[in-house]
């Protein structure tokens, strides 16, 4: 073994290590490989940045905006809307729920997919007296069954259809991965909806409903200006300026039966006013302590008491590429900077009871806001947060078809040779701006920018594999097994390889670096690669054993109140299941 085959081996464990960590973003460690690459000569610096002019770099992002805009057609909202009202018993209703959201998941972005279906499953859930964890994992575990479908659903199919073009052959065109994702996905969907649903472990959390999940009243103090303590005339901000800056929330001011909710903090105060107060308990004993006021005692609440025609609750579940994960409640300042009033946090479906402005936060916690009605949805979007209720989703509004024909055109256009994927598909998100479908500032929001950034980033590093020598040396030692083993068992130790891969570490990455590895083998026994690359296709998007695995799994945690350990119940058995079906699927279609 050469030296630079080990350190690219060193930095390979460094890098997955990292990965299965969590603690840091994974767009950071992809950027950590590739400077480590660098600076070990692997690759040159000139050829650095070039993933981000790759082919499916631009392809992943040009789907991302094109998503949006069928997101926001209300086309699909439309759809949605029949499966609230779908009660016919619960194998029925699971097996809606994964056709569904596998058919959206197999042209759109499948996290998107899941976002847009989300509440309305909450919805469907609680409407049949349904715990939502019991349809939640069905619909995460549906979106990666569809993104199999076909070459737009997943990323790792976008880039094995390109890597197929770098090997001197066509790439892979759009309904090339059909046959085989469609067996998959139906034998996995027949898995879930007959039987896999009871696997499920039946939590508690009430996604959707604030009033179970939360307890609103166990966050909430009342406290009363008194007549004889000189405080009337003050404003809010003075009586809990003693807490300290943001240490003490003014969710309500109650003065006979008016009720003003989310008041200003140069609001005045009068004699027997009540004030709803959210804060620790220390600094609102400070409050009370050096003012003067009295603590009339927790208050009897439901959501509905703290709500108006201006002022709501939401609901939303912090995603895995939000800015908020790793700070801080205090850092986060939801009031200064987006006037949002953070009433609780629940985390896998437990209320935070403790200091909420010293918990830092992660990607999967459903957080209880409270804001002005037209102004939560965009706060929403900069936090990178999704809501768990109906408002603003698209859901109600005029269809309008244009967004699919346009789609439609791309894919026509690629299918008959007359644009590349990559070019059509740019084409079209220029055609969405161009016809308002799409604002400028949906498209650059809607770029999941730390995935390209991961995809970009990792290019290079796969490059640096293959110049290395690493990718032939495993490749040789792979090969050694055909010796041995008929030739489909490779197909086999190929998609397994990838399948255990994405449970830990991002299924872009996953693809980036067994793509050349499943050449090299293929070469080395002398069979056809398609095989091959289908199987990296198929394992690098089957990650149903971890929630960390895929952004659709670590989404629906918080809301369905999942524990680490339940994705392995259903996903173990489910995982068996695609293995049996699809390495005979890809012999059929792709032979040695």
């Amino acid at each position: 073994m050469t030296v630079p085959q080990i350190y690219i081996f060193v930095v390979l464990a460094a890098t997955l290590t990292l990965f299965i960590w969590g603690r840091w973003r994974y767009d950071v460690v992809a950027l950590l490989a590739l400077l480590a690459v660098v600076i070990g000569g692997l690759i040159p610096a000139e050829q650095a940045f070039s993933g981000f002019g790759h082919p499916a770099v631009i392809t992943v992002a040009a789907v991302l905006v094109i998503s949006r805009a069928i997101q926001n057609s209300g086309l699909i909202g439309w759809l949605a809307r029949g499966l609230s009202t779908f009660n016919r018993g619960p194998m029925l209703q699971t097996g809606a729920v994964v056709v569904l959201v596998g058919i959206l998941s197999a042209f759109m972005n499948n996290v998107g997919a899941l976002a847009l279906l989300m509440p309305v499953v909450i919805q469907t859930a609680r409407q049949s007296d349904r715990s939502p964890s019991d349809l939640l994992m069905p619909l995460s575990f549906g979106s990666l069954l569809g993104g199999l479908v076909t070459l737009i659903g997943t990323p790792p199919n976008i880039i094995i259809a390109t890597y197929r073009g770098t090997l001197g052959d066509a790439p892979f065109s759009m309904f090339d991965f059909t046959p085989v994702g469609i067996i998959i996905a139906l034998a996995g969907a027949l898995f879930i909806a007959l039987g896999g649903w009871r696997l499920i472990p039946s939590r508690q959390a009430q996604g959707g409903d604030a009033d179970g999940m939360f307890e609103i009243e166990g966050y909430i103090t009342e406290v009363v200006v008194p007549e004889e303590s000189g405080l009337s005339g003050k404003t809010i901000g003075e009586l809990l300026a003693p807490a300290g800056e943001g240490e003490i929330i003014a969710v309500a001011r109650l003065r006979g039966d008016q009720r003003d909710l989310k008041p200003y903090m140069r609001d005045l105060v009068r004699a027997d006013d009540r004030l709803l107060l959210e804060g620790s308990a220390e600094a609102i004993e400070t409050v009370v302590h050096e003012t003067g006021l009295q603590i009339v005692g927790t208050p009897s609440l439901d959501a509905d008491a703290l709500e108006s025609d201006d002022v709501h609750l939401v609901e939303a579940v912090i995603t895995p590429t939000s800015r908020l994960i790793g700070r801080t409640v205090a850092q986060a300042m939801f009031g200064r900077r987006h006037s949002l009033n953070l009433l609780a946090l629940a985390r896998q479906g437990r209320p935070i009871r403790e200091e909420i402005l010293r918990v830092r936060l992660r990607a999967g916690d459903v957080l209880l806001l409270q804001g002005y009605a037209g102004a939560i949805p965009e706060a929403l979007s900069a936090l990178g947060c999704l809501p768990l209720a109906e408002r603003d989703l698209a859901l109600h509004r005029t269809p309008s078809p244009l967004p699919l024909v346009i789609f439609g055109c791309a894919i026509a256009a690629s299918l008959f040779g007359l644009l590349s994927i990559p070019v059509a598909f740019t084409a079209a998100v220029v055609a969405l701006v161009l016809s308002r479908n799409v604002n400028v500032r949906d498209l650059y929001s809607s770029v999941d920018w730390s995935v390209i950034v991961l995809l970009a980033a990792m290019v290079p590093v796969g490059l640096a594999v293959e110049n290395s020598g690493a990718t032939a040396l495993i490749a040789d030692g792979v090969a050694r097994l055909a010796e041995v083993l008929p030739p489909w068992s490779i197909v086999l130790v190929i998609l397994l390889v990838a399948m255990v891969l994405s449970d830990v570490m991002n299924n872009a990455a996953t693809a980036v670096l067994m793509a050349p590895l499943a050449f090299g083998v293929a070469e080395r026994i002398g069979v056809s690669p398609d095989p091959l690359l289908m199987a990296v296709a198929i394992g690098s998007s089957c990650a149903f054993l971890t929630p960390i695995g895929h952004q659709s799994n670590v989404l629906v945690m918080g809301p369905a109140g999942y524990r680490f350990g339940d994705y392995w119940r259903m996903g173990l058995p489910l995982e068996v299941i695609i293995v049996a079906v699809s390495v005979p699927a890809i012999l059929w279609i792709w032979p040695l």
